[in-house]
């Protein structure tokens, strides 16, 4: 882990009771990878973006033509950000992309430090909520080796769906620009 994000964290752990830390950024970048280590070392939520991807019903061609737009920012910024800007235990159903529907609820309590983990998670719909932003990159090549890693019936969707969309909302929304922190 770099030392400048672990001292980020430190300083704010000591400044706030509660801490809301965003890591967005590509796929294979390691945004999991490292909020797991996070959770390791830290005693803390980790909340997972992927858990908010669209419903069928909300898969419609202009959803899918705003950038950033094949999440459910919305059920996010209610279910998830909301109560943990209040410091309110909460609950939220994840979205199972295999079976298309909700899952059984999760109940949450928040805790000193909660992470949000994935791409998508600094959408500027959810306006100024982070007390810490990190962007994660990734070489092409080094994203490319490490997708070919995964189950083979999920390449053709990470390299002419998901890669292409992450790089949209990453422009068009000006993302980078936005983090606090680019590891």
């Amino acid at each position: 882990m770099k030392v400048e994000l672990l001292a980020a964290i430190d300083r704010l752990l000591l400044e706030k009771s509660h801490v809301l830390v965003a890591i967005d950024g590509n796929c294979a970048a390691g945004k999991t990878t490292l909020a797991r280590e996070l959770a390791e070392r830290y005693d803390c939520n980790v909340l997972q973006m992927d858990d908010f991807f669209l419903r069928p019903q909300q898969r419609t061609a202009e959803r899918f033509a705003q950038a950033g737009g094949n999440v459910d920012y919305e059920r996010f910024a209610l279910e998830v950000l909301e109560p943990l800007r209040r410091g309110e235990a909460f609950s939220y159903r994840p979205f199972d992309c295999r079976s298309m529907t909700l899952q059984e609820a999760i109940k949450v309590m928040p805790k000193q430090l909660n992470l949000i983990e994935g791409s998508y998670s600094l959408h500027p719909y959810f306006g100024d909520v982070y007390d810490l932003r990190v962007l994660l990159t990734v070489d092409p090549e080094l994203q490319r080796e490490r997708i070919l890693e995964r189950p083979a019936f999920l390449h053709e969707r990470f390299f002419q769906s998901w890669i292409p969309m992450e790089q949209r909302y990453f422009e068009a929304l000006s993302i980078p620009q936005t983090a606090d922190l680019i590891l």
